[in-house]
């Protein structure tokens, strides 16, 4: 039984941490800017999803309320990623090739946009903001109970990594992304736009930021506006781990974190809080063994 747990709910822990690090390391494969603000991009996303779906709930019947997070869920990537774009170009893109300058602003508005959270939200829903699921109930797969909405954050997650993959090396902005990460300078010769290109990574980013939020609250139930922190611990973690850039690695990342967090959740069950902190234990390990991550900048991209 313990096994069957650890197999299933290992697979679907890891799957919402790939979501939740993927725009992380999107971003600074085809950049190369250590955006610490996705963590507030994450938060963003849930109280957005939240606002959204009060707002729309007010607008349809009963019978149709189905129709609220799926409507929901489509627009919060849409202004997350706009927003994320703005927060690039009005800061981040001022300090362009500085990477501790790009690391304290990038961080900085993490703090900025927690603040806001709270002076919109106010104290009472800063803290706790109820976030329904997106899909209520569960079933049962080997007599392991598996959630719905954890089941659809890892159907989300694949589709997400295909889609991306596909987008970076089908599209024409995709390629433009692609060799922006390879060499700077010969794509700019060839006519490739910087700055609306980073500005596009940043907007994608973000979007995915908040699409894994809106799935990892609705598992959890309530959003808090300083859990940017374990957001932003989480992925950069798994996205050094799996090697800085590499989108492959950021699966592979996310698979080994995931599969410890369940491993250590289940079997360590009198541990308290110190279940949290061993997989970061494991990351520790075999960064002393490989120093640049599992597969570090050589397939960035890939």
């Amino acid at each position: 039984m313990v096994l069957e747990q650890i197999i299933i709910l290992g697979a679907i822990t890891s799957f919402v941490y790939a979501l939740m690090a993927l725009g992380f390391t999107l971003i600074y494969g085809v950049s190369g800017i250590i955006n610490l603000a996705h963590g507030a991009f994450f938060v963003l996303g849930a109280y957005i999803f939240g606002a959204l779906s009060n707002l729309f709930s007010s607008f349809f019947p009963a019978e149709f309320l189905y129709v609220v997070p799926v409507l929901a869920l489509i627009v919060t990537p849409i202004l997350t990623g706009i927003i994320g774009s703005i927060f690039y170009r009005l800061t981040l893109h001022q300090v362009l090739g500085d990477q501790i300058a790009t690391m304290v602003v990038s961080l900085c508005g993490c703090i900025i946009f927690q603040q806001i959270i709270w002076l919109v939200f106010g104290s009472t829903l800063a803290f706790r903001f109820s976030i329904p699921a997106i899909l209520p109930g569960n079933f049962t797969v080997s007599n392991v109970v598996i959630v719905n909405a954890q089941a659809l954050a890892a159907v989300i997650s694949i589709l997400l990594f295909a889609s991306l993959w596909i987008f970076i090396a089908k599209t024409k902005s995709g390629k433009a992304m692609k060799a922006l990460s390879q060499d700077l300078e010969a794509a700019m010769l060839v006519g490739v736009s910087v700055e609306k290109m980073y500005m596009l990574t940043s907007a994608i980013s973000a979007g995915i930021a908040s699409i894994a939020a809106v799935f990892y609250v609705s598992m959890t139930g309530a959003a808090s506006f300083y859990m940017w922190l374990q957001a932003l611990a989480l992925s950069f973690s798994i996205v050094i781990l799996g090697g800085l850039g590499s989108i492959k690695g950021t699966l592979i990342g996310a698979l080994i974190f995931g599969y410890a967090t369940t491993i250590f959740s289940l079997t360590l069950t009198g541990a308290g809080g110190l279940v949290t902190s061993l997989p970061f234990i494991v990351m520790i390990i075999v960064l002393i063994i490989r120093p640049k991550g599992l597969f570090g900048k050589r397939i960035e991209m890939e």
